[in-house]
């Protein structure tokens, strides 16, 4: 057993001394404290600041750092002697003692008068500074005989060279080539820290070349680092995008993303492109970021979609993977809509309406154009030509809360809700199309009279959500709706920075886009989860779109579109976070029960509340509703909406209320102007006989008078109010932006 133990540990055993190398590649002795020779493993301890501390070793390491106390070889085993042979004792020599007395001679061998010596001492001759190697030898052998101080020689017998046996000698031997192989490894690792600092400074030069090359190349673009980075991350990616010929998946619910390619003015800028869409439904934002030393890094971000396209994509083979399945679901029966979302700037109308080629806008190549032609195309094809189908078209903008007519001067329009508890809007026009260039000459003459405004992302940024709708009716008397698709370009989704100190009508038109666009988000989820409530009073959009929102044959696509410059990054990820959101939950929500009939049951208690007992029509302005919206949305979104959200859209709503009730009754006080006109006229008529009742006239007079005075003063009244409320709105304005 022991030999198996030296033929594996060699000279490791308990309590010996051993050098250890730490992790930070100290090196310093410890003791052996366990040994492991089926693992083959060391454990060591050692005392270190006041404390004792261990740690397990492999033996490898340690007989390498420790090769004095390596396994003895078969080579090595030959040389020396066994450890099991037993000790023969060798002769004894003649010792010379120069300090005897006179006449006093020695015995070897048992001649008489010598001492023997210890036969277990060794006796090493170590020549004098008189004395050579080669004399000292031959006093050894006995070729020459010391004299004593009497001249005379001594005896001796010669003998043979002694047995060699194990004595300390060699450990002191080892001892000293163990301090040699000390130094040796702290010279080793004194090395070794100098070969690598070396090439780390090599490294860090090379890689300040390259970063210099990189500066150099790139002139003046302050964002050269990340750039570098995100190329590199890129160098590493198999990038498969969209191709046309792909799959088309087919949901109830379609999210995709869209990525606009950098403009002149980015590229002018320098601008970084931080979108990567490596495959067709994965896209990584490369979002900047500082640590606290200053130190740059990339935080990769990615989100999955049903669609993903870069910038290389076209608007059509955008239509065919979005809204073009939409176009048969109408043929069906259905009700779709395809919306265009995204920051102001991002290219919404750009893919709904067409290409701009410098400030004009080609239409024969948008969403709307494409969708047109397939109606037209499914319409003359043998399955529906026998439908007795006709195509209509409207075309309204909503603007702050209000609804404009855009093909017929752009006239403010009403929304209401009939008996049947259908929203109506009142007086949209509807104009039957016979071929796409005249859908396409509505487009374009609406789009001349969309709103559109200034903002940080884009200086021609429309500030409206414009709704786009091919009607299908029955070509008879009644004309009953038989399908309907709906395309929407919403207005741009900033958030704070663009509404936050600006003045009051783009506060409130900030305010209205917020609102309309988080009640969308919450409409298409409750689409995806049968039998969920449907919040479509919390803004005029949704309100409109109701009936495409209910019913089993309702299909929605959303295009997100986004910039991919580093500027715009924040509105990108907030776009991507709200498309996100929108297809997380569009799958049956398992706490609740049902089909789609209990979306309509929840809507028709919700709109029972609101409708008068006989049943007429009624316009959906009420305060409470328009509260009990908002209530909704903050519970939808209790992590997204804030306290201060809710008191500010509650306050901007109760100012649209006002409003609307002072345009109101300032309108029917000139509608019945015209009969006072009418009354004063007669009244003055009558004077003109000779004999007429003058206490008639008077009486007459004084109640016109009256009854004006009371129209006007309540005209007054709400004129206060509604002054009043636009102070208290631009005081709670003021105290959000200090």
């Amino acid at each position: 057993m022991t030999d198996e133990l030296d033929s594996v540990m060699g000279g490791v055993r308990m309590g010996v001394n051993v050098d250890i190398k730490r992790s930070d590649g100290r090196i310093h002795s410890a003791v052996v404290s366990g040994i492991n020779v089926d693992t083959k493993s060391v454990t060591v301890e050692w005392f270190e600041r006041g404390e004792t501390k261990g740690k397990e070793i492999e033996l490898e390491q340690i007989l390498g750092l420790n090769e004095d106390l390596a396994p003895i070889s078969s080579d090595t085993a030959s040389v020396l002697p066994s450890k099991k042979k037993k000790y023969v004792p060798r002769q004894s020599l003649t010792v010379v003692n120069t300090k005897a007395a006179p006449g006093v001679t020695g015995a070897v061998s048992g001649i008489p008068g010598v001492p023997k010596r210890n036969p277990g001492r060794q006796t090493n001759i170590v020549p004098t500074n008189g004395q050579n190697k080669e004399q000292a030898l031959q006093n050894l052998n006995g070729s020459k005989i010391p004299q004593n101080s009497q001249g005379g020689q001594a005896k001796v017998e010669s003998m043979p060279p002694p047995k060699q046996v194990p004595s300390i000698a060699p450990a002191r031997g080892a001892a000293v080539q163990g301090g040699n192989r000390r130094r040796s490894n702290v010279v080793k690792e004194v090395e070794k820290l100098k070969d690598n600092r070396e090439k780390r400074r090599a490294q860090q030069a090379q890689t300040v070349e390259g970063q210099e090359h990189i500066r150099n190349k790139d002139t003046g673009n302050p964002n050269w680092e990340f750039l570098q980075m995100i190329l590199e991350y890129k160098d590493d990616l198999e990038c498969t995008p969209l191709q046309d010929g792909d799959p088309i998946a087919d949901h109830r619910i379609t999210v995709c993303i869209r990525k606009r390619p950098m403009n002149q003015k980015e590229l002018k800028k320098k601008e970084v492109d931080v979108v990567t869409v490596p495959t067709k439904d994965k896209i990584t934002i490369h979002e900047p970021k500082s640590k606290v030393d200053l130190t740059k890094y990339l935080e990769n971000q990615q989100f999955r979609f049903d669609c993903a396209f870069d910038e290389n994509a076209s608007n059509e083979l955008v239509y065919k993977y979005t809204a073009r399945s939409l176009v048969q679901s109408i043929f069906e029966g259905g009700m779709a809509t395809c919306f265009a979302y995204g920051q102001t700037g991002s290219g919404k109308t750009h893919t709904m309406g067409g290409e701009f080629h410098g400030k004009t806008q080609d239409s024969n190549n948008g969403i709307y154009a494409f969708a047109t032609r397939d109606v037209f195309k499914l319409l003359k094809s043998p399955k529906y030509k026998n439908n007795n189908l006709v195509v209509s078209c409207s075309y309204f903008e909503i603007y702050s809360g209000k609804v404009f007519d855009l093909l017929s001067g752009k006239n403010k329009l009403r929304v209401l809700e009939d008996g049947k508890q259908q929203v109506v809007i009142v007086g949209l026009t509807e104009t039957e199309v016979e071929s796409v260039e005249d859908v396409l000459e509505l487009i374009t003459s609406g789009n001349n009279l969309r709103t559109s405004g200034q903002t940080s992302a884009n200086a021609h940024s429309s500030r409206s959500h414009a709704v786009f709708q091919i009607v299908l009716r029955l070509n008879n008397r009644k004309k009953p709706l038989y399908g309907k698709f709906s395309l929407i370009d919403l207005a741009g989704n900033e958030r704070g920075a663009d509404t936050s100190s600006a003045d009051r009508q783009t506060r409130m038109e900030g305010a209205e886009i917020n609102k309309s666009l988080l009640a969308l988000k919450e409409c298409i989820r409750a689409l995806g989860r049968k039998g969920a409530h449907l919040p479509f009073r919390a803004s005029k959009l949704t309100q409109v779109l109701r009936d495409s929102f209910v019913g089993d044959k309702v299909r929605t696509c959303m295009i997100a579109m986004i910039s991919p410059s580093l500027s715009s990054c924040e509105h990108t990820l907030n776009t991507l976070r709200y498309a996100d959101r929108v297809k997380e939950l569009g799958v049956k929500d398992p706490t609740r029960g049902g089909n789609n009939e209990g979306v309509m049951m929840d809507c028709e208690d919700d709109l029972g509340d609101m409708m008068d007992d006989e049943g007429g029509m009624m316009e959906d302005d009420a305060l409470s509703h328009e509260d009990s919206g908002l209530a909704q949305l903050r519970s939808l979104n209790d992590g997204e909406c804030s306290v201060d959200w809710y008191n500010f859209q509650e306050s901007v709503a109760h100012l649209q209320i006002l409003e609307e009730d002072v345009v109101e009754n300032h309108n029917n006080l000139l509608v019945t102007m015209e009969g006072w006109l009418q009354q004063d006229a007669a009244l003055l008529t009558m004077t003109n006989d000779v004999d007429y009742d003058q206490d008639a006239y008077a009486q007459r007079l004084e109640e016109m008078i009256t009854e004006k005075q009371e129209a006007l003063e309540a005209l007054r009244e709400k004129t206060k109010a509604f002054r009043a409320c636009l102070s208290e709105e631009e005081a709670q304005s003021k105290i959000r932006r200090n």
